[in-house]
């Protein structure tokens, strides 16, 4: 088929689109003939995939906890552990689909007028999003948030490589602030409705609060047990494991770890930012909760509630780590992590409105980053200036 889209070629105008399929499907046998070049196995579409398999774990995981979520949420107990996951599978199925092709819709149309190469950045971004979102979220809000990131955050700038925040994220971010009575409070996130005879349905009237999202309407000088869609109190255990209320991929800590342990062997992430992340979220965890205030409910929190709610473990490892959007120095990496850590957690201790920082700490300092690389590179060259003045 290749004749066909070369040059010459009567489809020569898709060259974009079957150097897409292409490339995604096979290993590129076009090599380099001159001048000098560095070459390496490791290209984006293996990084791509590597970042794809690490989150597999979260992915399956959310299938199960949106299942199990459901059962109890419906008042059936515990169902069989294949029919919950089959029930979370097909509710996240349409949301991947939505996302995949709206998200590569527009990378391939964009490719193609501009006559580049598809480059394979979205597939990241496009499981990442269903797994940031609530899984009540609805399939044409997440359709006209992906749209909107991919085309002003994203090929406005270039395409991958070349945007400044996080694609992901800036989708989350426009779901919330768009629309936020549909991704905030009680309801987003329980799947409430049988799917295709499976599971039961929940009544309207039914609440599940997320744990960070009780911790916030607390009231006194002191922590309430948090409790589950059945009011049973949950343990830390369950909060590690994540068999909570939250975002479809962000409940369990143990899977992000996971997925952690897989990018770090690979050498995919860096393990400076994640380490410099949970640094900083540690210890503004700490000083939050020795200075605990029931103003602020949320400070009552230890500091390992504090790093296993909420999204701030996987905005850790998945988020913050985008090589694209995060610092790039080594000093800078160090600086970047702590200062993403103490912030989500300052936004999610201090504004009782709004429970979770996560997001918003990943794309301040993603807007940050360039310049922390800046001053990184200043002071090695006024370093190496001083240190060849001494020496001349």
């Amino acid at each position: 088929m290749r004749p066909y889209f070369e040059d010459g070629g009567r489809l020569h105008a898709f060259r974009s689109v079957y150097d897409g399929f292409d490339t995604f499907l096979f290993t590129p046998e076009t090599t380099s003939h001159s001048g000098t070049h560095i070459h390496d196995a490791m290209d984006s579409k293996r990084t791509m995939i590597i970042v794809v398999l690490a989150l597999v774990p979260c992915l399956l995981f959310g299938m199960y906890n949106t299942g199990y979520q459901h059962w109890l949420a419906a008042g059936q107990g515990v169902g069989p552990f294949w029919t919950m996951l089959l029930y979370g599978f097909l509710a996240v199925l349409p949301k991947l689909v939505v996302a995949y092709v709206v998200g590569l819709g527009i990378e391939f149309v964009v490719a193609q007028w501009r006559g580049e190469e598809i480059q394979e950045g979205f597939l990241v971004s496009g499981i990442l999003i269903p797994l940031i979102c609530p899984i009540e979220t609805p399939l044409w809000m997440i359709a006209v948030a992906t749209a909107f990131s991919v085309i002003f955050v994203k090929e406005v700038f270039g395409g991958t490589g070349y945007n400044i925040f996080n694609v992901a994220l800036v989708t989350r971010a426009f779901l919330f602030f768009a629309y936020p009575a549909s991704m905030s409070g009680d309801k987003p996130f329980i799947a409430r409705d049988s799917i295709l005879g499976i599971g039961g349905d929940v009544p309207d009237t039914f609440t599940g609060a997320t744990p960070l999202g009780q911790v916030a309407t607390m009231a006194g000088d002191a922590m309430h047990p948090i409790t589950g869609v059945t009011g049973a109190e949950v343990s830390q255990w369950d909060m590690f494991l994540g068999l909570i209320p939250g975002s479809f991929g962000e409940t369990s800590t143990l899977c992000i770890l996971i997925g952690a342990a897989i990018l770090l062997f690979t050498g995919i992430a860096s393990w400076r930012i994640i380490l410099s992340v949970f640094a900083g979220g540690a210890f503004m965890a700490w000083i939050a909760n020795m200075t605990a205030t029931p103003t602020y409910p949320v400070s009552f929190l230890s500091v390992g509630d504090q790093l296993c709610l909420g999204g701030f473990a996987f905005a850790a490892v998945f988020m913050a780590t985008d090589p694209v959007t995060a610092a790039r120095t080594t000093a800078g990496k160090y600086i970047y992590g702590f200062l993403l850590g103490v912030i989500a957690i300052i936004i999610r201790t201090y504004n009782n409105g709004y429970p979770e920082g996560a997001m918003l700490a990943v794309l301040l300092m993603n807007a940050l980053a360039p310049l922390i690389d800046y001053c990184v590179v200043q002071c090695n060259i006024n370093r190496r200036a001083r240190r060849a003045r001494l020496n001349s």
